[in-house]
């Protein structure tokens, strides 16, 4: 019987970009340390990574590299790992009585595949039906970003947004399209760059095929 071995193992569930988890993995503690604490840390061992590659850094293009990846990575890309930067999401009382489906397509958003730390470029696509409460358009970008604001995989990205509009629009009435292009795929590996990933999560009354066709109808772009 053969036996895999750990880093086996390990470049197997970053090939085949598998998730163990539904939630976003995070220890207890993760938020103990400030944020300026932690660009410290990060500043220090990315200095040492760009000095084992051989790269000179007291070099005047290089030396603020370890000091701007630190900022960028708490501030900008991961800013959506802390609860504290989740977006503030109001409803509203749907007082005109749109009763149809609303559609909110082409939301553009950057995220980082979990397993080699490289872009997720793509477009996700809202719809929902009111139960009662609407939220502002701007807001479901927002829900977007923060998600996809972590190191991430597709489908628990789409998990936690559809999840998220559920439970703030108190609705069943829901469904999320994701398609993006995963620069592990397309610029090391297999090195495809031609090709995308979708994903679809849907429930209540997105369940029929004719919800489903005239969400897929609304979602294209008006020539």
């Amino acid at each position: 019987m053969n036996t895999i071995t750990e880093k086996e193992l390990f470049e197997l569930v970053g090939d085949e970009h598998q998730m163990t988890s539904a939630e976003t993995p995070l220890r207890p503690d993760a938020f103990d340390k400030s944020d300026s604490d932690k660009m410290k840390t990060i500043e220090k061992h990315f200095h040492l990574i760009m000095e084992e590659m051989g790269l000179d850094m007291t070099d005047d293009s290089l030396r603020g590299t370890p000091h701007r990846v630190a900022k960028m990575f708490i501030q900008e890309i991961f800013s959506g790992l802390n609860p504290a930067n989740k977006p503030k999401i109001s409803v509203f009382e749907n007082s005109y009585h749109y009763d149809k489906m609303l559609v909110e397509a082409n939301i553009s958003f950057n995220s980082t595949c979990e397993h080699h730390f490289l872009p997720i470029i793509g477009k996700a696509h809202i719809g929902y039906v009111s139960n009662g409460k609407v939220i502002g358009l701007s807001k479901l970008n927002r829900i977007v970003d923060y998600y996809a604001r972590r190191p991430q995989v597709q489908e628990r990205m789409i998990m936690q947004i559809f999840n998220e509009l559920k439970l703030v629009l108190n609705t069943q009435d829901v469904i999320v399209v994701v398609e993006a292009e995963h620069l592990c795929v397309s610029s090391r590996g297999i090195k495809d760059s031609s090709s995308y990933t979708s994903t679809i999560q849907y429930s209540g009354i997105f369940k029929e095929k004719e919800n489903r066709n005239d969400f897929f109808n609304l979602m294209k772009k008006p020539n």
